[in-house]
């Protein structure tokens, strides 16, 4: 049996994640996305083209989807759904639609890099020392720093390594009237985790860790690893964050201690990567929800290499997606 499992944002590196997880598995995958070009639309059996969720027939619209196609299970694949999805998580489980997504407070924190910093303060977590960006600093900080948005950031849009006092005045000029929209922050010099977890019920289902080197704001090279210290970091922290579904907590090494730079309460656009070293997050999210299979994973010290991939697309079925807003294909190409 095919239960059909739905994945928004399918143009983009996480929805593509998704999508690469759960081909070649008893789930078979519907397709959503804003844009018309979105290369996830053209993987799958069936897809469909959305309103973004700023608009105010998005709930309307994807819900009427998902029940037309059956959908039991949704994954969100941008941060920009995140909080509207959580807010209408009842709306959709009334027909048998479970969107994995967690409670409200967990994605602002997920999302607002000063309320992160409280809240894991709070925690005695380690974390970068960051305050609100002003004209005039009350802390004397050491450089380098980093400057990013506190909230809606993506990959390194807005973020910047600010070396000097002269550099750091230079940007207070540019983002001009927006300056307290962004917040300062310690920079940590050290090897670089993001690592993916699985949290269903009551406590942290497994974790992964992979050393990764960045290009762009994205996982260029990534190097899946063993270390029982951080492992148990992770699923701590994750038990006290108390997500649903995968969490993606991104940290650095100050010597041996690890500092927690970014939260990501989804799955993360090395979910594919993961799962090809034996962490495969939106199976065994599934495979517990819908079969109540406990999840088993054998974590394989890997290293991964991205590179870009064409996929062939037919004019044709463009054409036929931007007049109808769907689109069905009986054999799709894999991402």
């Amino acid at each position: 049996m095919k239960y059909k499992v739905g994945v928004t944002g399918a143009g983009g590196g996480v929805g593509q994640s998704i999508i690469k997880a759960l081909q070649n598995t008893i789930y078979a995958v519907v397709a959503f996305d804003g844009e018309l070009l979105g290369a996830g639309l053209y993987t799958v059996k069936k897809s469909y083209l959305i309103p973004y969720a700023s608009d105010a027939s998005y709930i309307e619209k994807l819900l009427f989807f998902c029940k037309k196609e059956q959908i039991v299970a949704l994954f969100p694949g941008l941060d920009a759904e995140l909080n509207i999805l959580s807010k209408n998580v009842e709306t959709f489980k009334k027909f048998g639609i479970q969107i994995i997504v967690s409670r409200p407070e967990v994605i602002n924190i997920s999302d607002d890099k000063l309320a992160m910093y409280k809240f894991l303060s709070g925690l005695n977590v380690n974390v970068p020392y960051t305050e609100i960006l002003r004209e005039r600093q009350e802390k004397n900080f050491e450089f380098p720093v980093i400057v990013k948005q506190m909230k809606d950031g993506a990959r390194s849009k807005n973020v910047h390594k600010i070396n000097n006092a002269l550099e750091l005045n230079d940007l207070k000029i540019k983002l001009s009237n927006n300056v307290e929209e962004y917040i300062i922050q310690e920079y940590i010099e050290g090897d670089e985790y993001t690592c993916g977890s699985v949290f269903i019920e009551k406590s942290c289902d497994g974790v992964i860790l992979m050393k990764r080197i960045l290009r762009d704001g994205d996982t260029y090279k990534a190097f899946a690893i063993r270390n029982r210290f951080l492992e148990e970091f992770v699923r701590d922290l994750v038990n006290k964050i108390k997500p649903f579904g995968a969490c993606n907590i991104q940290l650095r090494m100050k010597g041996d201690l690890p500092f927690v730079f970014e939260i990501n309460a989804r799955c993360s656009g090395t979910t594919y990567a993961r799962a090809l070293c034996g962490f495969n997050e939106p199976l065994m999210i599934l495979d517990k929800l819908l079969l109540g299979k406990h999840p088993v994973f054998e974590i394989q010290e890997r290293t991964i290499l991205r590179y870009w991939k064409e996929l062939v697309v037919e004019n044709e079925l463009i054409s036929r997606m931007n007049a109808d807003s769907y689109l069905e294909i009986n054999n799709p190409m894999n991402l």
